[in-house]
Protein backbone atom coordinates (compact mmCIF):
# COMPACT_ATOMS: atom_id res chain seq x y z
CA UNK A 1 0.00 0.00 0.00
CA UNK A 2 1.73 3.49 -0.92
CA UNK A 3 2.59 5.47 2.26
CA UNK A 4 0.55 8.47 2.88
CA UNK A 5 1.12 11.77 4.95
CA UNK A 6 -0.08 10.96 7.92
CA UNK A 7 -3.59 11.58 8.51
CA UNK A 8 -3.91 12.86 12.40
CA UNK A 9 -6.87 11.51 14.26
CA UNK A 10 -8.46 10.42 11.25
CA UNK A 11 -5.91 7.77 10.88
CA UNK A 12 -7.53 5.64 14.02
CA UNK A 13 -10.96 6.23 12.61
CA UNK A 14 -11.31 2.85 11.15
CA UNK A 15 -9.96 1.08 14.10
CA UNK A 16 -12.37 2.66 16.27
CA UNK A 17 -15.00 1.71 13.94
CA UNK A 18 -14.02 -1.71 13.77
CA UNK A 19 -13.96 -2.20 17.89
CA UNK A 20 -17.36 -0.13 17.75
CA UNK A 21 -18.88 -2.27 15.43
CA UNK A 22 -17.45 -5.39 17.26
CA UNK A 23 -19.00 -4.10 20.94
CA UNK A 24 -22.24 -3.69 19.24
CA UNK A 25 -23.06 -6.41 17.02
CA UNK A 26 -20.73 -9.00 18.44
CA UNK A 27 -19.53 -10.42 15.37
CA UNK A 28 -15.59 -9.15 14.82
CA UNK A 29 -14.99 -10.56 11.17
CA UNK A 30 -18.03 -8.60 9.57
CA UNK A 31 -16.77 -5.23 12.13
CA UNK A 32 -13.18 -6.19 11.10
CA UNK A 33 -13.69 -6.24 7.52
CA UNK A 34 -15.50 -3.02 7.67
CA UNK A 35 -12.74 -1.43 9.50
CA UNK A 36 -10.83 -2.32 6.40
CA UNK A 37 -13.12 -1.14 3.60
CA UNK A 38 -13.44 2.16 5.42
CA UNK A 39 -9.12 2.17 5.95
CA UNK A 40 -8.96 1.77 2.38
CA UNK A 41 -11.03 4.78 1.54
CA UNK A 42 -8.98 6.69 3.73
CA UNK A 43 -6.25 5.17 2.08
CA UNK A 44 -7.13 6.41 -1.21
CA UNK A 45 -7.53 3.34 -2.65
CA UNK A 46 -9.89 2.13 -5.70
CA UNK A 47 -13.14 1.31 -3.84
CA UNK A 48 -13.39 -1.74 -6.35
CA UNK A 49 -9.79 -3.31 -5.63
CA UNK A 50 -9.03 -1.33 -2.37
CA UNK A 51 -9.58 -4.55 0.14
CA UNK A 52 -7.91 -6.99 -2.36
CA UNK A 53 -4.68 -4.54 -2.07
CA UNK A 54 -4.70 -4.42 1.52
CA UNK A 55 -5.28 -8.06 1.87
CA UNK A 56 -2.59 -9.17 -0.70
CA UNK A 57 -0.34 -5.95 1.26
CA UNK A 58 -0.59 -7.36 4.86
CA UNK A 59 -1.48 -11.65 4.05
CA UNK A 60 1.15 -11.81 1.59
CA UNK A 61 4.11 -11.43 4.64
CA UNK A 62 6.27 -14.24 6.53
CA UNK A 63 4.46 -12.93 9.42
CA UNK A 64 1.08 -14.20 8.55
CA UNK A 65 2.00 -17.33 7.07
CA UNK A 66 3.75 -18.14 9.57
CA UNK A 67 1.50 -17.75 12.11
CA UNK A 68 -1.28 -19.10 10.17
CA UNK A 69 0.97 -22.40 9.32
CA UNK A 70 1.33 -22.59 13.06
CA UNK A 71 -2.89 -22.59 13.69
CA UNK A 72 -3.31 -25.15 10.33
CA UNK A 73 -0.42 -27.14 12.64
CA UNK A 74 -2.57 -27.21 15.66
CA UNK A 75 -5.68 -28.11 14.10
CA UNK A 76 -4.00 -30.84 12.85
CA UNK A 77 -2.59 -32.35 16.01
CA UNK A 78 -6.09 -31.33 18.14
CA UNK A 79 -7.95 -33.32 15.55
CA UNK A 80 -5.08 -36.30 15.87
CA UNK A 81 -5.84 -36.19 19.81
CA UNK A 82 -9.32 -36.35 19.20
CA UNK A 83 -9.08 -39.36 16.99
CA UNK A 84 -6.85 -41.28 19.33
CA UNK A 85 -9.60 -40.52 22.60
CA UNK A 86 -6.76 -39.12 24.87
CA UNK A 87 -8.58 -35.28 25.39
CA UNK A 88 -11.34 -36.92 26.69
CA UNK A 89 -9.53 -39.68 28.69
CA UNK A 90 -6.59 -37.55 29.93
CA UNK A 91 -10.18 -35.47 31.10
CA UNK A 92 -11.41 -38.52 33.15
CA UNK A 93 -7.75 -39.18 34.17
CA UNK A 94 -7.88 -35.38 35.48
CA UNK A 95 -11.01 -35.34 37.28
CA UNK A 96 -10.52 -38.29 39.98
CA UNK A 97 -8.05 -35.55 41.29
CA UNK A 98 -9.26 -31.89 40.20
CA UNK A 99 -12.79 -32.36 41.69
CA UNK A 100 -14.26 -28.93 41.80
CA UNK A 101 -14.29 -25.65 39.57
CA UNK A 102 -11.94 -23.92 41.27
CA UNK A 103 -9.55 -26.69 40.47
CA UNK A 104 -10.52 -26.61 36.71
CA UNK A 105 -9.33 -23.16 36.40
CA UNK A 106 -6.75 -23.31 38.70
CA UNK A 107 -5.26 -26.25 36.88
CA UNK A 108 -5.89 -23.66 33.51
CA UNK A 109 -3.98 -21.18 34.55
CA UNK A 110 -0.85 -23.25 35.97
CA UNK A 111 -1.26 -24.58 32.57
CA UNK A 112 -0.48 -21.31 30.75
CA UNK A 113 2.30 -20.51 33.20
CA UNK A 114 3.62 -24.00 32.70
CA UNK A 115 4.56 -22.92 28.84
CA UNK A 116 5.92 -19.76 29.87
CA UNK A 117 8.64 -19.11 26.72
CA UNK A 118 6.17 -18.28 23.81
CA UNK A 119 2.95 -16.51 24.01
CA UNK A 120 1.72 -17.80 20.81
CA UNK A 121 2.60 -21.46 21.89
CA UNK A 122 0.57 -21.21 25.07
CA UNK A 123 -2.80 -20.39 24.06
CA UNK A 124 -2.58 -23.13 21.52
CA UNK A 125 -1.24 -25.72 23.45
CA UNK A 126 -2.53 -25.06 26.90
CA UNK A 127 -6.06 -24.76 25.89
CA UNK A 128 -7.32 -28.02 24.06
CA UNK A 129 -5.56 -29.60 26.86
CA UNK A 130 -7.31 -27.44 29.30
CA UNK A 131 -10.92 -27.05 27.56
CA UNK A 132 -12.35 -31.01 28.41
CA UNK A 133 -11.88 -30.93 32.21
CA UNK A 134 -12.56 -26.64 32.45
CA UNK A 135 -16.52 -27.60 30.17
CA UNK A 136 -16.85 -30.26 32.88
CA UNK A 137 -17.21 -28.78 35.73
CA UNK A 138 -19.20 -25.78 34.05
CA UNK A 139 -15.82 -22.78 33.83
CA UNK A 140 -17.37 -21.22 31.51
CA UNK A 141 -15.56 -20.56 27.97
CA UNK A 142 -14.73 -16.92 28.44
CA UNK A 143 -12.65 -17.55 31.98
CA UNK A 144 -11.02 -20.35 30.31
CA UNK A 145 -9.93 -17.96 27.44
CA UNK A 146 -9.21 -14.91 30.17
CA UNK A 147 -6.71 -17.22 31.93
CA UNK A 148 -5.23 -18.53 28.92
CA UNK A 149 -4.61 -14.82 27.60
CA UNK A 150 -3.12 -14.00 30.97
CA UNK A 151 -1.13 -16.73 31.29
CA UNK A 152 0.83 -16.01 27.69
CA UNK A 153 2.22 -12.79 26.93
CA UNK A 154 1.99 -11.57 30.13
CA UNK A 155 4.61 -14.31 31.90
CA UNK A 156 6.33 -14.35 28.90
CA UNK A 157 7.29 -10.59 29.89
CA UNK A 158 8.36 -11.73 33.08
CA UNK A 159 11.10 -14.57 32.27
CA UNK A 160 14.26 -13.84 30.46
CA UNK A 161 13.83 -17.26 28.64
CA UNK A 162 11.26 -15.80 25.95
CA UNK A 163 11.43 -14.35 22.32
CA UNK A 164 10.25 -11.35 24.05
CA UNK A 165 12.96 -10.56 26.60
CA UNK A 166 15.45 -11.57 23.86
CA UNK A 167 13.52 -8.67 21.57
CA UNK A 168 13.54 -5.97 24.01
CA UNK A 169 16.92 -6.23 25.20
CA UNK A 170 17.86 -5.63 21.62
CA UNK A 171 15.73 -2.26 21.47
CA UNK A 172 17.90 -1.13 24.20
CA UNK A 173 21.13 -1.46 22.72
CA UNK A 174 22.70 2.01 22.17
CA UNK A 175 20.69 4.24 24.54
CA UNK A 176 22.72 4.97 27.99
CA UNK A 177 25.23 2.73 28.81
CA UNK A 178 23.61 -0.14 27.14
CA UNK A 179 26.37 -1.36 24.30
CA UNK A 180 25.39 -4.90 23.64
CA UNK A 181 22.78 -7.48 23.74
CA UNK A 182 24.05 -8.56 27.13
CA UNK A 183 23.72 -5.09 28.65
CA UNK A 184 20.50 -5.30 26.98
CA UNK A 185 19.61 -8.45 28.66
CA UNK A 186 20.92 -7.31 31.93
CA UNK A 187 18.61 -4.54 32.42
CA UNK A 188 15.45 -6.91 30.99
CA UNK A 189 15.92 -8.78 34.47
CA UNK A 190 16.26 -6.01 36.33
CA UNK A 191 13.52 -4.33 35.20
CA UNK A 192 11.33 -7.39 35.88
CA UNK A 193 9.97 -6.55 39.11
CA UNK A 194 8.85 -3.18 37.72
CA UNK A 195 6.58 -4.58 35.04
CA UNK A 196 3.40 -3.98 37.32
CA UNK A 197 1.12 -4.60 34.37
CA UNK A 198 2.68 -8.33 33.76
CA UNK A 199 2.87 -9.16 37.61
CA UNK A 200 -0.74 -7.80 38.21
CA UNK A 201 -2.34 -9.26 34.84
CA UNK A 202 -0.91 -12.86 35.73
CA UNK A 203 -1.70 -12.22 39.80
CA UNK A 204 -4.80 -11.68 39.09
CA UNK A 205 -5.88 -14.39 36.98
CA UNK A 206 -4.69 -16.43 39.18
CA UNK A 207 -6.56 -15.06 41.76
CA UNK A 208 -9.69 -15.13 40.12
CA UNK A 209 -9.67 -18.97 38.58
CA UNK A 210 -8.68 -20.05 42.13
CA UNK A 211 -11.52 -17.98 44.10
CA UNK A 212 -9.03 -15.34 45.54
CA UNK A 213 -11.04 -12.72 44.18
CA UNK A 214 -14.95 -12.48 42.98
CA UNK A 215 -15.69 -12.19 39.44
CA UNK A 216 -17.16 -8.83 38.62
CA UNK A 217 -18.95 -7.35 35.34
CA UNK A 218 -19.64 -9.69 31.72
CA UNK A 219 -17.64 -12.19 33.46
CA UNK A 220 -19.63 -12.72 36.64
CA UNK A 221 -22.59 -12.91 34.04
CA UNK A 222 -20.81 -16.04 32.28
CA UNK A 223 -19.53 -17.97 35.41
CA UNK A 224 -23.01 -17.94 36.58
CA UNK A 225 -24.71 -19.20 33.07
CA UNK A 226 -21.94 -21.95 33.04
CA UNK A 227 -22.29 -22.93 36.29
CA UNK A 228 -25.87 -22.55 37.01
CA UNK A 229 -27.04 -23.81 33.85
CA UNK A 230 -24.09 -25.84 32.54
CA UNK A 231 -23.56 -23.73 29.22
CA UNK A 232 -20.06 -22.82 28.79
CA UNK A 233 -21.36 -21.13 25.95
CA UNK A 234 -23.46 -18.35 25.71
CA UNK A 235 -26.80 -19.12 23.60
CA UNK A 236 -25.99 -17.90 19.91
CA UNK A 237 -22.15 -17.67 20.27
CA UNK A 238 -19.54 -18.62 17.90
CA UNK A 239 -16.75 -20.51 19.14
CA UNK A 240 -13.42 -19.43 17.19
CA UNK A 241 -12.98 -23.06 16.06
CA UNK A 242 -15.08 -24.96 13.09
CA UNK A 243 -17.33 -27.88 14.13
CA UNK A 244 -15.58 -30.14 11.85
CA UNK A 245 -13.32 -30.89 14.99
CA UNK A 246 -16.24 -31.85 17.00
CA UNK A 247 -16.89 -34.42 14.50
CA UNK A 248 -13.87 -36.75 14.82
CA UNK A 249 -14.25 -39.34 16.88
CA UNK A 250 -12.33 -42.42 17.84
CA UNK A 251 -11.79 -45.61 16.23
CA UNK A 252 -13.98 -48.16 17.84
CA UNK A 253 -11.88 -50.71 19.29
CA UNK A 254 -8.88 -48.40 20.08
CA UNK A 255 -7.53 -47.60 23.34
CA UNK A 256 -6.33 -44.24 23.90
CA UNK A 257 -2.65 -44.33 25.48
CA UNK A 258 -1.78 -41.31 27.06
CA UNK A 259 1.43 -41.57 26.92
CA UNK A 260 1.85 -42.51 23.36
CA UNK A 261 -0.63 -40.38 21.89
CA UNK A 262 -0.95 -37.67 24.60
CA UNK A 263 2.60 -37.02 26.26
CA UNK A 264 5.15 -38.09 23.48
CA UNK A 265 3.56 -35.40 21.34
CA UNK A 266 3.66 -32.99 24.11
CA UNK A 267 7.36 -33.41 24.95
CA UNK A 268 8.52 -33.44 21.39
CA UNK A 269 6.84 -29.92 21.17
CA UNK A 270 7.91 -28.97 24.24
CA UNK A 271 11.88 -30.40 23.31
CA UNK A 272 11.96 -28.71 20.51
CA UNK A 273 11.01 -25.72 21.54
CA UNK A 274 13.10 -25.04 24.09
CA UNK A 275 16.25 -27.26 22.53
CA UNK A 276 15.94 -24.62 19.61
CA UNK A 277 15.75 -21.36 22.00
CA UNK A 278 19.09 -22.94 24.10
CA UNK A 279 20.89 -23.59 20.97
CA UNK A 280 19.71 -20.55 18.78
CA UNK A 281 17.93 -18.36 21.03
CA UNK A 282 14.96 -18.47 19.18
CA UNK A 283 11.80 -20.64 19.42
CA UNK A 284 10.94 -22.30 16.76
CA UNK A 285 6.98 -23.07 17.46
CA UNK A 286 6.24 -24.31 13.88
CA UNK A 287 8.84 -26.63 13.61
CA UNK A 288 7.92 -27.61 17.32
CA UNK A 289 4.05 -28.34 16.27
CA UNK A 290 5.07 -30.51 12.75
CA UNK A 291 7.63 -32.33 14.75
CA UNK A 292 4.70 -33.29 17.06
CA UNK A 293 2.35 -33.69 14.09
CA UNK A 294 4.44 -35.87 12.30
CA UNK A 295 5.23 -38.33 15.42
CA UNK A 296 0.97 -38.50 15.96
CA UNK A 297 0.48 -39.57 11.98
CA UNK A 298 2.90 -42.16 12.31
CA UNK A 299 2.04 -43.39 15.91
CA UNK A 300 -1.79 -43.34 15.13
CA UNK A 301 -1.06 -45.37 12.07
CA UNK A 302 0.91 -48.12 13.61
CA UNK A 303 -1.81 -48.02 16.27
CA UNK A 304 -4.26 -48.63 13.47
CA UNK A 305 -6.32 -45.57 14.62
CA UNK A 306 -6.79 -44.75 10.77
CA UNK A 307 -9.37 -47.18 8.59
CA UNK A 308 -6.86 -46.39 5.65
CA UNK A 309 -4.88 -43.61 4.23
CA UNK A 310 -7.63 -41.80 2.81
CA UNK A 311 -9.45 -41.76 6.70
CA UNK A 312 -5.98 -40.35 7.87
CA UNK A 313 -6.11 -37.32 5.48
CA UNK A 314 -9.68 -36.80 6.06
CA UNK A 315 -8.69 -36.32 10.02
CA UNK A 316 -6.01 -33.76 8.93
CA UNK A 317 -8.56 -32.10 7.13
CA UNK A 318 -11.04 -31.87 9.57
CA UNK A 319 -8.43 -30.28 11.58
CA UNK A 320 -7.52 -27.59 9.29
CA UNK A 321 -10.90 -26.93 8.29
CA UNK A 322 -11.55 -26.64 12.25
CA UNK A 323 -9.32 -23.80 12.63
CA UNK A 324 -10.52 -21.72 9.22
CA UNK A 325 -12.25 -19.41 11.36
CA UNK A 326 -10.02 -18.41 13.76
CA UNK A 327 -7.49 -17.95 10.68
CA UNK A 328 -10.27 -15.39 9.26
CA UNK A 329 -10.16 -13.26 12.33
CA UNK A 330 -6.42 -13.42 12.68
CA UNK A 331 -6.44 -12.28 8.60
CA UNK A 332 -8.75 -9.67 9.28
CA UNK A 333 -6.97 -8.06 12.18
CA UNK A 334 -3.65 -8.25 10.57
CA UNK A 335 -5.14 -6.21 7.55
CA UNK A 336 -6.59 -3.88 9.45
CA UNK A 337 -3.54 -3.16 11.57
CA UNK A 338 -1.51 -2.66 8.41
CA UNK A 339 -4.05 -0.08 7.58
CA UNK A 340 -3.66 1.46 9.97
CA UNK A 341 0.34 1.31 10.15
CA UNK A 342 -0.64 3.06 6.49
CA UNK A 343 -2.50 6.14 7.49
CA UNK A 344 0.01 6.41 10.39
CA UNK A 345 -2.03 5.77 13.61
CA UNK A 346 1.04 5.07 15.64
CA UNK A 347 2.51 8.11 14.71
CA UNK A 348 -0.43 10.27 15.86
CA UNK A 349 -0.79 8.34 19.28
CA UNK A 350 2.97 8.85 20.06
CA UNK A 351 2.87 12.77 18.66
CA UNK A 352 -0.37 13.35 20.71
CA UNK A 353 1.28 12.20 24.26
CA UNK A 354 4.99 13.21 23.69
CA UNK A 355 3.79 16.30 25.87
CA UNK A 356 3.04 14.34 28.93
CA UNK A 357 6.83 12.92 28.95
CA UNK A 358 7.92 15.30 31.66
CA UNK A 359 10.83 14.00 34.50
CA UNK A 360 8.04 13.58 36.88
CA UNK A 361 5.30 11.48 34.73
CA UNK A 362 7.73 9.81 31.96
CA UNK A 363 6.98 5.89 32.98
CA UNK A 364 3.23 6.79 33.50
CA UNK A 365 2.90 8.50 30.26
CA UNK A 366 4.89 5.85 28.68
CA UNK A 367 2.85 3.61 29.78
CA UNK A 368 -0.22 5.40 28.62
CA UNK A 369 1.57 5.83 24.99
CA UNK A 370 1.97 2.62 24.70
CA UNK A 371 -1.46 1.39 26.15
CA UNK A 372 -2.89 3.27 23.68
CA UNK A 373 -0.71 2.25 20.61
CA UNK A 374 -0.70 -1.16 21.32
CA UNK A 375 -4.17 -1.27 22.24
CA UNK A 376 -5.35 0.07 18.64
CA UNK A 377 -2.87 -1.34 16.40
CA UNK A 378 -2.72 -4.73 18.46
CA UNK A 379 1.16 -4.69 18.58
CA UNK A 380 3.59 -4.90 21.11
CA UNK A 381 6.22 -5.62 19.54
CA UNK A 382 5.64 -2.71 16.90
CA UNK A 383 5.09 0.00 20.10
CA UNK A 384 8.21 -1.26 21.51
CA UNK A 385 10.20 -0.58 18.31
CA UNK A 386 8.25 3.09 17.93
CA UNK A 387 8.77 3.57 21.75
CA UNK A 388 11.54 2.65 22.56
CA UNK A 389 13.58 5.37 20.74
CA UNK A 390 11.74 7.67 21.94
CA UNK A 391 11.65 6.89 25.41
CA UNK A 392 14.85 5.37 26.55
CA UNK A 393 16.86 8.56 25.42
CA UNK A 394 14.96 10.75 27.52
CA UNK A 395 15.40 8.46 30.71
CA UNK A 396 19.14 7.86 30.38
CA UNK A 397 19.44 11.91 30.37
CA UNK A 398 17.10 11.95 33.04
CA UNK A 399 19.50 9.81 35.20
CA UNK A 400 22.66 11.26 34.24
CA UNK A 401 23.07 7.84 31.91
CA UNK A 402 23.04 5.76 34.49
CA UNK A 403 20.37 2.65 35.56
CA UNK A 404 18.64 4.28 38.30
CA UNK A 405 15.07 3.48 39.42
CA UNK A 406 13.83 5.90 37.27
CA UNK A 407 14.94 3.88 34.38
CA UNK A 408 13.84 0.91 36.04
CA UNK A 409 10.21 1.85 35.89
CA UNK A 410 10.30 3.54 32.30
CA UNK A 411 11.75 -0.11 30.90
CA UNK A 412 9.04 -1.46 32.74
CA UNK A 413 6.14 0.86 31.38
CA UNK A 414 7.02 0.73 28.43
CA UNK A 415 7.03 -3.77 28.59
CA UNK A 416 3.17 -3.27 30.47
CA UNK A 417 2.41 -0.66 28.18
CA UNK A 418 2.81 -2.37 25.07
CA UNK A 419 1.33 -5.74 26.54
CA UNK A 420 -1.91 -3.93 27.55
CA UNK A 421 -2.94 -3.94 24.06
CA UNK A 422 -1.80 -7.54 23.01
CA UNK A 423 -3.49 -8.60 25.89
CA UNK A 424 -6.70 -6.88 25.52
CA UNK A 425 -7.16 -5.28 22.12
CA UNK A 426 -9.62 -8.00 20.13
CA UNK A 427 -7.38 -6.71 16.94
CA UNK A 428 -4.41 -8.41 18.41
CA UNK A 429 -2.95 -12.19 17.28
CA UNK A 430 -2.27 -13.20 20.66
CA UNK A 431 -6.47 -12.52 21.74
CA UNK A 432 -7.08 -14.28 18.59
CA UNK A 433 -5.28 -17.32 19.20
CA UNK A 434 -6.56 -17.39 23.49
CA UNK A 435 -10.17 -17.44 21.98
CA UNK A 436 -8.87 -20.15 19.49
CA UNK A 437 -7.41 -22.24 22.24
CA UNK A 438 -10.13 -22.09 24.52
CA UNK A 439 -13.18 -22.52 21.89
CA UNK A 440 -14.68 -19.08 23.07
CA UNK A 441 -16.62 -16.93 20.69
CA UNK A 442 -14.15 -14.37 19.97
CA UNK A 443 -15.83 -10.73 20.96
CA UNK A 444 -17.42 -12.76 24.53
CA UNK A 445 -13.58 -13.15 25.16
CA UNK A 446 -13.08 -9.48 24.48
CA UNK A 447 -15.87 -8.17 26.12
CA UNK A 448 -15.22 -10.56 29.46
CA UNK A 449 -11.78 -9.71 29.85
CA UNK A 450 -11.45 -6.06 29.40
CA UNK A 451 -12.58 -5.03 32.41
CA UNK A 452 -10.28 -7.25 34.38
CA UNK A 453 -7.05 -5.73 31.40
CA UNK A 454 -8.45 -2.10 32.49
CA UNK A 455 -8.36 -2.77 35.91
CA UNK A 456 -4.71 -3.92 36.05
CA UNK A 457 -4.24 -0.85 33.65
CA UNK A 458 -5.31 1.59 35.99
CA UNK A 459 -3.94 0.01 39.07
CA UNK A 460 -0.62 0.05 37.18
CA UNK A 461 -1.11 3.65 35.92
CA UNK A 462 -1.39 4.71 39.61
CA UNK A 463 1.60 3.41 41.05
CA UNK A 464 3.54 4.74 38.09
CA UNK A 465 2.05 8.49 38.92
CA UNK A 466 2.63 8.14 42.64
CA UNK A 467 6.22 6.40 41.93
CA UNK A 468 6.90 9.56 39.41
CA UNK A 469 5.58 12.20 41.70
CA UNK A 470 7.58 10.62 44.67
CA UNK A 471 11.16 10.66 43.21
CA UNK A 472 10.59 14.42 41.64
Amino acid sequence: MPTLAPLGALSLLPVVLALGLAFWTRNAALSLLAGCIVGGLLAGLDPATGLSTILKASLGTSDFIWVMMIEVAVGVMIAFYLRAGVIGAFAEWASTRLTSRRAAAGFAWGLGLFVFFSDYFSPLFAGPIARPLTDRYRVSREQLAYLLDSTSAPVATLLPLSGWAVYIAGLMVGHGPIASTADGMALFIRAIPFNLYGWLATLMAGALAFGLLPHYGPMRRAEARARDEGKVLRDGAVPLAGGELEAVRPRPGRRPGLVVYLLIPVAIVLGVAVGTFAAIGEVRILEAFLAAVMYQAAALALGRHFESVTDAMDVAMAGIKGVLPAIVILALAYAINSVSKTLGAQQFIVSATEGWMTAAFLPAATFATGALVSFFTGTSWGTYAMLAPIVMPVTFSLSGGSVDTQVLFTVGALIGGGLFGDHASPVSDTTCLSSFGAGSDHMDHVTTQLPYAVTVAAVSMGVLIAAGMLAS
